[in-house]
């Protein structure tokens, strides 16, 4: 098997992300067949006169991204995609490339927190911030202290279109960008514009039960569907009868779980066959610690209707406020429809809208991305570790290498709640996952929320100690 893949000679991206895009590109055109077998590691490496490095991280992009397999003592094998007409054509990856479950009304303070979203506000800047926002005050225009444009600041809209399309695959203009201050505001103006069509919801089961209780408050029926380890179980949609779901693709939330392209694929054509809407749940789909971020679902076909959902909480600040949908085309009608009947106003402060724009514009929030992912890759992987040197075989981890948080199963014979009482004597969150399902299972494993990008790196490691010794102590 010859690959020559053509190099840029210019530099501009590195060589494992050429591979991987040759690679990707050579499937999704048919050339490399499925269960075709690539060359190893080091006989590729050899013949391009690279050194193995590039290689082994593309091939583990294509892996995570579900376009090749790997077969123990085999190698690496060429997935099946599904049809070739919902196959994007000629895409390679993104430059670079929330769910953020709402805080928990505990007020306990607790010695190790392992809250499930929390950001880590030690990098952010505040000091710019500050200069950004008394320059858009600086003006003193009075225009800029009035509601603002009811779909969101327009240099913000064409700020957040080339972020999302670098950094996540989106395809959009400014004019699909519909922005809001919370995800509950923006999806209840998604319940009015289908309400006319649609009358139930397709929700992962178990999930973010935003999502359903949100359409349930509209009059909905929420349908919960089962996952496997590839995500939503596109076969139950089509036996459900619903025409509308959401998933989150890129990393699931609990269970952390990336969709493969196939399934992506399949997804997309159950919405066109079905004419039917996808919402895609982009909670922390920039936050990947171990290879390339994920590009979202949206980008594969943007002719289909996916509505994609981002903010800003996760990655600057919840107190912000300011979180965006992007709609298909074919709701744009029915949703300036809805701004002319309602009158709406924006619900995001204008001047907080208007120095993102600043502080996108400067280049600023991709240096903090860059920064935080950094910091957050050093926590996610310290976890780790304690948790393999403490608990060892009585727990496992679910949902690894992305996001805030992981999934700890534990393996004890003590009840649930009796697990959860005793973090909490001990002075430690670790939050059940129970509430994440919508219907639960007969049997429901004991599962725990570990999130790591709040509490201090130095309090990770004596943290999981801590949690260890009051769940197993003396055992």
């Amino acid at each position: 098997m010859l690959l020559t893949p053509k190099w840029d000679e210019n530099g501009n991206e590195p060589q494992y992300v050429q591979l991987y895009t040759f690679l990707k590109n050579e499937i999704i055109a048919g050339r490399l067949a499925e269960k075709t077998r690539l060359p190893s590691v080091r006989k590729l490496a050899d013949a391009l006169g690279l050194s193995t490095t590039p290689v082994e991280m593309a091939y583990q992009q294509l892996l995570a991204e579900g376009f090749i397999r790997s077969r123990p003592r085999s190698g690496y094998f060429v997935e099946k995609l599904p049809d070739p007409e919902l196959t994007p054509k000629g895409q390679g990856v993104s430059e670079q490339p929330e769910w953020s479950r709402p805080l928990l009304r505990d007020n306990r303070k607790y010695r190790y927190d392992f809250h499930m979203s929390q950001n880590d506000f030690s990098l952010f800047p505040h000091t710019l911030w500050r200069r950004l926002y008394n320059q858009v005050l600086g003006g003193e225009r009075q225009e800029e202290l009035f509601y603002g444009d009811p779909q969101g600041e327009p240099g913000l809209r064409q700020q957040i279109a080339d972020y999302v399309r670098r950094y996540r695959g989106v395809v959009c203009t400014p004019d699909q960008i519909v922005i809001g201050a919370d995800q509950f505001g923006l999806l209840s103006l998604i319940c009015l514009m289908l309400r006319q069509q649609l009358k139930r919801i397709a929700v992962e089961n178990p999930g973010y039960l935003l999502y359903a209780n949100t359409f349930r408050q509209h009059g909905y029926e929420a349908v919960p569907i089962s996952l496997d380890e590839d995500g939503i179980c596109v076969d139950e949609l089509y036996e459900s009868g619903v025409r509308l779901a959401v998933v989150s693709p890129s990393h699931q939330y609990p269970r952390g779980m990336i969709m493969p392209v196939s399934r992506r694929l399949a997804l997309l054509e159950w919405a066109q066959s079905v004419d039917g809407f996808i919402i895609e749940d982009d909670y922390d789909g920039e936050f990947r610690y171990h290879g390339r971020p994920i590009p979202a679902l949206q980008g594969l076909l943007p002719q289909t209707n996916v509505i994609y959902m981002g903010g800003f909480a996760q990655v600057m600040a919840p107190a912000l406020g300011i979180w965006y949908m992007v709609l298909p085309q074919s709701l744009l009608d029915a949703y300036f429809t809805l701004l002319h009947d309602t009158l709406l106003e924006q619900s995001a402060s204008r001047l907080h809208q208007r120095t993102m724009e600043i502080f996108m514009q400067k280049g600023h929030l991709e240096k903090h991305v860059r920064k935080m992912r950094s910091l957050y890759r050093k926590k996610h992987d310290a976890l780790l570790a304690a948790i393999h040197k403490h608990f060892g075989e009585r727990a496992s981890v679910i949902g690894a290498d992305a996001g805030f948080h992981v999934l700890l199963r534990v393996y004890s014979e003590r009840s649930e709640e009796e697990l959860r009482r005793l973090a909490i004597q001990a002075g430690i969150r670790a939050s059940s996952a129970a509430f994440t399902w919508l219907t639960p299972p007969a049997e429901m494993p004991k599962e725990f929320f570990l999130g790591f990008s709040g509490i201090a790196l130095d309090q990770i490691e004596p943290g999981i100690a801590a949690l260890h010794e009051a769940w197993f102590a003396g055992s």
